[in-house]
């Protein structure tokens, strides 16, 4: 009999995970099961495998349970159960629970069969007693024509005809009127005597909600990566733009100017290969889970599933290696100086590191859940947030938070700071986006417009701080809810949902004019 290991479960657990969007669960689960270590293909196994394998198995015991030893054939109706009775119920419950909901039905036919009869029976009744009400009223006529006849013969007698009054008929043409006017009256007034007027939902234009769609001739795939990328981040020099990936390595590639331009996708790409890994690639332990480049756009640094940051030069050398972490590092930033970098790990901490000494200066131990995300305010301070809720405001040498933000019911998955560094926005799984400000403890603003979690958010290269001073700041939140909104951040208005995806929205980015968002 075919039975399924603990290794080959694990693995379908980490591929569900991964494909529904939990992707600190997966990291989580990989980490602590050794997914890295199994040997199974995962080219071979399909997508929604684990729902299918489940499914399957519902259905099998569903079929047991309606199927009794001396049944050949199935006669009678075939009985579903409730996923929940199946799962906890083993094979013989349930065919008693098959029983038990035939003799039901069974019964209920009887009872059908007996109203059935019954109805008969008293539509019987009613029919007689429709025939004996036909009956007196043909009487009834005959009654009354005989009487009219007697009434007419002594009108004939009598020779007097009565006269209509003309007075009555004007009367009548008076009250006419009136109820018309009455009428013209309450429509002039606005009012509807009749049915409530539609509403009249103006729509946008057409050309302001459709995509622009870009021709494959001015498209550049970049191949060479054999796992899914995880990350990537164009350099602030413009030409060179780093990946990584699943496959253990990240990569720079140099874009030429005018290489997306049609004729010029045949040119060969210069790209360097980061090895996270000596030997095989693959080892999901060496996953490139994020990346970020210094100001100058001189070293780029990435963080690793293997809890350690690697800084490297553009022309691909490793020039240090940072280990402290004890889990996954899932976010990492440079300050804009250069001279720190900061990471966020699963092992509940984040960390300042030296660059230029090459050893971390201080650790900050507040969460008591994964680290999720880190941003810098200015060279010296910087935000966490975490599974645990909460968002702490840090400070290079100070051994306690300088601010603390609570309020959100669910993990907080981002946080950012606005181009001045006097406003911080974050984005939970409960929801919700708020706005926080240093001068008080709660949000400034909590935006509730989104019907699932919110994944990330960015702020606009826009309003004050920014090379575009004059026009609007604006934020965007990104959602599992298949939507990007824009808001008015110092209303804390909604201004723009954009709705054009159809599965959950990962990322979301504008361009450096910020006329532009991509997701």
């Amino acid at each position: 009999m075919t039975s399924i290991t603990s290794v080959e479960l694990n693995y379908l657990v980490f591929r569900y995970l991964q494909e529904s969007g939990f992707t600190h669960s997966a990291f989580t689960l990989g980490y602590e099961a050794g997914i890295n270590k199994c040997t199974i293909d995962g080219n071979l196994i399909p997508p929604g495998a684990l729902i299918t394998f489940v499914q399957k198995g519902l259905q099998y015991l569903e079929m047991e349970a309606n199927m009794s030893n001396n049944d050949v054939e199935m006669d009678e109706d075939f009985s579903f159960l409730q996923p929940l009775d199946i799962i906890t119920k083993d094979v013989n419950q349930l065919r008693q629970m098959i029983k038990e909901k035939r003799k039901n039905i069974q019964k209920d036919k009887d009872k059908d069969k007996e109203k059935n009869k019954d109805k008969d029976k008293n539509k019987d009744r009613e029919v007689d007693r429709e025939h004996e009400a036909e009956r007196g009223r043909v009487r009834e006529k005959e009654r009354h024509e005989k009487e009219e006849r007697e009434k007419e013969r002594e009108k004939a007698e009598s020779n007097k005809e009565p006269e209509k009054q003309p007075e009555e008929l004007a009367d009548g043409d008076m009250v006419m009127d009136q109820e018309d006017k009455d009428a013209i009256g309450h429509e002039e007034n606005g009012t509807s005597i009749g049915k409530e007027p539609m509403d009249i939902a103006t729509a946008s234009t057409q050309a302001s909600q459709e995509a622009c769609e870009i021709p494959g001739s001015d498209v550049t795939i970049l191949e060479g990566h054999t796992s899914e990328v995880c990350a990537c981040a164009w350099s602030p020099t413009g030409s060179l733009l780093a990946s990584g990936s699943g496959d253990s390595t990240a990569r720079i590639w140099t874009i030429a100017d005018g290489l997306c331009k049609s004729g010029a996708q045949n040119s060969p790409l210069n790209v360097l290969v980061l090895k996270h890994v000596k030997g095989r690639t693959n080892e999901k332990s060496k996953d490139v889970t994020t990346l970020d480049w210094n100001g100058e756009g001189s070293l780029l640094a990435t963080g690793s599933y293997d809890g350690q940051a690697r800084i490297w030069t553009t022309n691909g050398e490793l020039r240090s290696t940072l280990s402290k972490h004890k889990g996954p590092i899932f976010s990492l930033k440079w300050n804009k100086k250069g001279d720190y970098l900061l990471t966020g790990s699963f092992d509940k901490t984040a960390i300042v590191w030296d660059v230029k000494a090459e050893e971390w200066k201080q650790q900050f131990e507040f969460h008591t859940g994964p680290t999720l995300d880190v941003d810098w305010c200015n060279n010296v301070s910087f935000a966490t947030s975490s599974t645990d809720h909460m968002i702490y405001v840090c400070k290079i040498g100070e051994i306690h938070p300088i601010k603390t933000f609570a309020g959100h019911q669910g993990e907080v998955n981002c946080v950012k700071w606005d181009p001045t560094g006097s406003l911080l926005a974050s984005c939970s799984d409960d929801i919700t986006a708020k706005i926080w400000c240093m001068k008080q403890d709660k949000y400034v603003h909590d935006l509730r417009e989104h019907s699932k979690e919110i994944y990330a958010i960015r702020w606009s290269p826009t309003g004050p701080g920014t090379n575009n001073p004059n026009q609007q700041l604006i934020l965007a939140s990104a959602s599992f809810d298949s939507t990007v909104k824009l808001w008015d951040v110092e209303l804390g208005k909604l201004l723009y949902s954009l709705n054009g995806h159809k599965d959950p929205v990962y990322s979301v980015a504008f361009s450096p004019n910020g006329e532009y968002l991509a997701s």
